[in-house]
C-alpha cells in the first residue's frame, strides 16, 4: 500500500485526486471540530441570518432558515461516505460470490445466476432505485438498500468474466488435481487474482454511489430533512436561482469534488494495477 501510494503521488492528476479524496474523508470525519456551527446540522432556525450571501462567519452563506451551509456540507459528506461504504460493503460480497459461482461452476448454475444478473443490468440503475424508494419509506437505511439492489450485478459480471478465464489456468488445474475443494479453488485460488480489478472498481464506484444517492435526494426520495444531504440541498436552492446562487452552487461543487476525486484515484489505480499485472 505504501508503494502504491508513492506511485500515485508521482502523477500530478492522481496526486490531485488523492488530495480531493483526503479532503472529503477528513471533512466528514472531523466535521464536529471543523464545522463553525455544528448545531446547524439539525432542526435549527436562525431567522436573524436568513438567506445570507457568503460572508464571515458564514463562508458559504446560509440557507432559507439561517443555517450555515459550510457546516451542513461537512455533515452531508459524512452521510454520503457512510452510504457509499455500506452499499459497497454489501454489494461487493454478493456480486463477487455470484460471479465466482457462475464462472467456475458453469452449466445450469451459470445460466440461472447470470440470467438473474442480466435482468438487473437491463434496468437503468436510477430507475430501479427510484422504483424501490417509491415503495419504501424514504430513509437513509432504505436508500442504502435501494442503491445496493442495483449495484451488485456489476461486480457479478466483472468477477464472472475474470473467473471464466482464470479457471483454465495451470494453478487452478493443479489445485484441482491435488484434491482441493471447489470452495478452496474459488476463494483461495481465483479470488486473489480478481482483487486488483475489484479494488479499482470500488474506488470508481464510490463516486458514482455518492452521485446516485444525491440524485435520489434531489428527487425527494433519499435522506429527509433536517438531516443534511448534498442532493436535497441542491434541490432546495434550485428554486431560488440565480438570486440565491450559493444555495445550489456550493452543495453542487461539494458533489463535484467528491465524484471527481474518486474518479481520478480510480483511473490511476486501474492503470497502475493493470500495468503491474
Amino acid at each position: 500500500m505504501k508503494r502504491t501510494l508513492m506511485i500515485l503521488l508521482r502523477n500530478p492528476l492522481s496526486a490531485f485526486g488523492v488530495l480531493l479524496v483526503a479532503t472529503v474523508v477528513l471533512s466528514a470525519l472531523l466535521a464536529d471540530f471543523i464545522a463553525p456551527f455544528p448545531e446547524h446540522r439539525g432542526a435549527v432556525v436562525d431567522f436573524a441570518n436568513f438567506n445570507r450571501a457568503p460572508e464571515w462567519p458564514h463562508l458559504m452563506g446560509t440557507d432559507l432558515v439561517g443555517r450555515d451551509l459550510f457546516s451542513r456540507i461537512l455533515y452531508a459528506y459524512r452521510i454520503s461516505l457512510l452510504l457509499g461504504v455500506v452499499v459497497l460493503s454489501i454489494a461487493v460480497p454478493i456480486g463477487v460470490t455470484i460471479g465466482l459461482l457462475a464462472g467456475y461452476l458453469g452449466g445450469r448454475a451459470e445460466y440461472v445466476l447470470m440470467r438473474i444478473t442480466d435482468v438487473f443490468l437491463s434496468i437503468p440503475p436510477l430507475v430501479l432505485a427510484m422504483s424501490i424508494m417509491g415503495v419504501l419509506e424514504p430513509t437513509l437505511t432504505n436508500g442504502m438498500l435501494a442503491v445496493t439492489a442495483m449495484w451488485w450485478p456489476w461486480y457479478a459480471r466483472l468477477v464472472y468474466n475474470i473467473t471464466r478465464g482464470e479457471k483454465e489456468e495451470g494453478y487452478v488445474l493443479a489445485a484441482e488435481v491435488i484434491g482441493a475443494s471447489r470452495a478452496w479453488v474459488m476463494f483461495r485460488e481465483i479470488l486473489p487474482n480478481c482483487v486488483p480489478s475489484i479494488v479499482t472498481k470500488m474506488t470508481l464506484d464510490m463516486g458514482f454511489v455518492i452521485l446516485i444517492a444525491s440524485s435520489l435526494s434531489f428527487l425527494g426520495l433519499g435522506v429527509q430533512p433536517p438531516t443534511p444531504d448534498l442532493g436535497s440541498m441542491v434541490a432546495d436552492g434550485a428554486t431560488y436561482l440565480p438570486d440565491s446562487w450559493w444555495l445550489t452552487v456550493f452543495p453542487g461543487l461539494a458533489i463535484l469534488i467528491a465524484v471527481f476525486g474518486f474518479n481520478l484515484v480510480g483511473d490511476a489505480l486501474r492503470e497502475l494495477l493493470g500495468a503491474e499485472q
